[in-house]
């Protein structure tokens, strides 16, 4: 009996980065291949998974600033590697591939010396990358000021406005824009390049990126159970460096009518101002909606005693949430969302209309996708309005939760998800793709 190659994966220790690569992990493992997960020690195993070797590695040192804390993690998690590559060659049984976080880019000549070949996994969108992939090249000057022209886009690519851009390059975390940019400072060395979206969401853009690179769109990256049901009782991503509090969410929304709720979370990172906060809790207060709000616990004092009061019957606050079935559950009508990647993909590929409040990084493209360009979505803040109001926030509720323009979202939410599942399921584009890169490493590891 043949043995089937066994593949090592590494995420960036961020919710939204091990989220999709988890899942991913899964679905390598479930179409026979054997793998090991590399994460950080305070991950949470929610679910052991047939077939996943789970190891983890420290990231115990202070950092003053993003850039010390991706030096860190390179530093511990690259030993941590080299440990487990030796100890696997060790047993005979080497690795056959390693997936690494694109934002790992120095992983790709660790694999190589290793004698394992390597994949990039991209956890942003395909538009988001093109667009940090032009900055690595020069094409233009970062950070990019306002009056400056965007001609240097591809058509495939319909933003007319810096405003549009991934923040990052704009100046405003100049650090953190290298990093981004510096994603493809090793991609011509990787022997395949995997995105977490899908063809049919990107098309134009997929199409340009593949004629620089061969690249393979394998997304949507989320649970089974939401889209394909291909593996058994596969309802949540398995790791998270949060607990959620499902019991509480899912039994609140039970006693809710169908499309009542608003869902309210701005993701793992966001910091939000004072003020920002005080206008989102009164504009949801005054929109009369039921809501659910993800408010960790680092951010809960920013929400006053008054509000916290007068939202007791109608609002459900929360640590963190079961993300996917509370999207999935009839009594949610709405997502407001910061725009991350995975929650993007998440509401597409559950069909719900989303209200925009983007932070950062690639916040702000997403932005523009779900409003303008699919057309799932409406802004909460105005582009010429510096800051929020709670009369933006009760807007946009009303806007996405009734009447025409709801039923104008919802329409296009829909279509989105029955394209996301056609992706998924068997024969579909990215379906097809995964079975392409197992055939690919099935045959390399084979003939050596």
């Amino acid at each position: 009996m043949t043995k089937m190659p066994h593949v090592l994966l590494i995420s960036l220790p961020f919710q939204g980065h091990i989220s999709p690569m988890m899942q991913f992990t899964k679905t390598l493992a479930s179409k026979g291949l054997q793998v090991t997960f590399l994460c950080l020690s305070s991950t949470i195993v929610l679910k052991d998974s047939i077939n996943i070797e789970y190891v983890t590695y420290k990231n115990d040192r202070k950092a003053r600033n993003p850039e010390e804390y991706m030096a860190n993690i390179e530093r511990q998690a690259s030993d941590k590697l080299v440990e487990v590559m030796e100890k696997q060659k060790g047993l005979g049984q080497p690795f056959d591939v390693l997936v690494h976080d694109s934002l790992m880019s120095w992983a790709v000549d660790l694999g190589h010396q290793h004698g394992l070949r390597v994949a990039s996994f991209f956890t942003q969108a395909c538009a988001v990358s093109t667009i940090y992939y032009l900055a690595f090249e020069g094409k233009f000057m970062v950070p990019v000021e306002e009056g400056s022209g965007l001609s240097f886009l591809p058509s495939s690519i319909p933003i007319t406005e810096i405003r549009d851009f991934p923040k990052d390059l704009l100046g405003v975390h100049p650090g953190v824009s290298d990093l981004l940019t510096g994603q493809f400072s090793h991609v011509q060395k990787d022997d395949w390049i995997l995105f977490n979206t899908f063809l049919e969401l990107e098309n134009e853009v997929v199409n340009w990126l593949s004629s620089k690179w061969k690249i393979m769109t394998i997304g949507p990256s989320v649970p089974s159970m939401f889209l394909d049901k291909r593996l058994a009782d596969d309802r949540d991503y398995g790791l998270s460096l949060f607990k959620p509090d499902g019991d509480a969410c899912i039994k609140w929304l039970d006693g809710k009518d169908s499309d009542s709720v608003v869902y309210v979370s701005f993701g793992s990172l966001a910091n939000l101002e004072q003020d920002y906060m005080d206008e989102i809790a009164w504009g949801l207060l005054d929109s009369k909606c039921s809501f659910i709000w993800v408010v960790r616990d680092t951010e809960k004092s920013k929400l006053s005693e008054k509000f916290v009061e007068e939202s007791a019957d109608r609002g459900l606050i929360v640590n963190w949430s079961p993300q996917l079935e509370v999207l999935a559950h009839k009594a949610v009508g709405s997502f407001m969302t910061h725009c991350g990647w995975n929650s993007t993909l998440e509401a597409l590929s559950l069909g719900v209309p989303m209200m925009v409040v983007p932070q950062w990084t690639d916040q702000t493209t997403n932005a523009k996708y779900i409003v303008d360009v699919w057309q799932t979505g409406v802004r909460v803040k105005a582009h010429d309005k510096e800051k929020i109001t709670r009369e933006d926030v009760t807007k946009s509720v009303k806007d996405v939760m009734e009447g025409t323009k709801r039923e104008e979202l919802k329409a296009n939410a829909l279509k989105f998800k029955e394209m996301a599942l056609e992706a998924m399921s068997e024969g579909g584009s990215s379906d097809k793709n995964i079975d392409d890169f197992i055939a690919e490493i099935v045959t390399s590891s084979t003939s050596t």
